[in-house]
């Protein structure tokens, strides 16, 4: 007689995290965290572009040789971009997974909006893909020059910002999408606390603070790059 073959293995540990609600909020949480040191350290890069040519220009080619002799040009620059990309693809699908798993659980709409919602939760998922829209477009512009509006330079980040942002619509993408990055930090933070267990009823005033600095701080130091080269101040 044949012998029975066993198909009821367990799923692996990580796989049961993974599907639970609680390990893709976990999985979100924490690679929020990822996205916004990384914008924190990006605002200031871009920031360089007040003290002129020269300052952001070598900041850019310091970016390629950062970790040089121990590591070859640009590797650094790769592994942080690596970081970043498998944080975006995590965060983007948890949220994505969550949001129909909710949608699931309650296939009919509120007829009445949560009183405690604010502005920011409730505009979460459209401001997910504003920012995943604006990600591929500022690749597109800055990074790889494909739809950049005047002649790409390699390693000349300084004129490049200027070419961009002397077009209108480009004014208005990159400022309609750090709003949206605001909104998104301002709630995101303090569910993230939540998330990873650092709230509390005494923190949660901190930590909603927090988010809130950290969302206008953030806001508007990306939006003072356009702002400058629109007024004049950065030519």
């Amino acid at each position: 007689m044949a012998l029975a073959t066993r198909t009821d293995r367990r799923p692996s540990m990580t796989r049961t995290i993974w599907d639970s609600s609680v390990g893709k909020k976990t999985v979100m949480a924490v690679s929020g965290i990822v996205m916004l040191l990384y914008l924190v350290a990006h605002m200031i890069g871009n920031l360089k572009i007040f003290f002129g040519p020269a300052e952001i220009n070598h900041y850019a080619h310091w970016l390629r040789t950062m970790g040089e002799p121990v590591l070859h040009y640009e590797w650094a620059l790769w592994l942080v971009r690596i970081v970043l990309v498998v944080a975006v693809v995590a965060h983007a699908t948890s949220a994505y997974q969550l949001s129909r798993r909710d949608l699931k659980a309650r296939p009919d709409k509120y007829v009445h909006k949560k009183p405690g919602a604010s502005y920011a939760t409730r505009t979460m998922r459209w401001g997910g893909i504003i920012l995943a829209l604006f990600i591929v477009w500022h690749i597109l512009d800055l990074t790889t020059g494909t739809v950049h509006p005047g002649g790409y330079e390699h390693l000349h980040p300084y004129q490049n910002i200027i070419d961009t942002f002397s077009t209108w619509y480009s004014n208005v993408i990159y400022i309609v999408a750090m709003l949206a990055l605001g909104l998104h930090i301002q709630h995101g933070f303090w569910s993230a606390a939540q998330t990873l267990g650092v709230g509390s009823r005494t923190r949660d005033r901190v930590l909603k603070t927090v988010g809130n600095v950290l969302a206008v701080l953030l806001t508007l130091g990306f939006i003072a790059v356009p702002v400058g080269v629109m007024t004049g101040l950065v030519s």
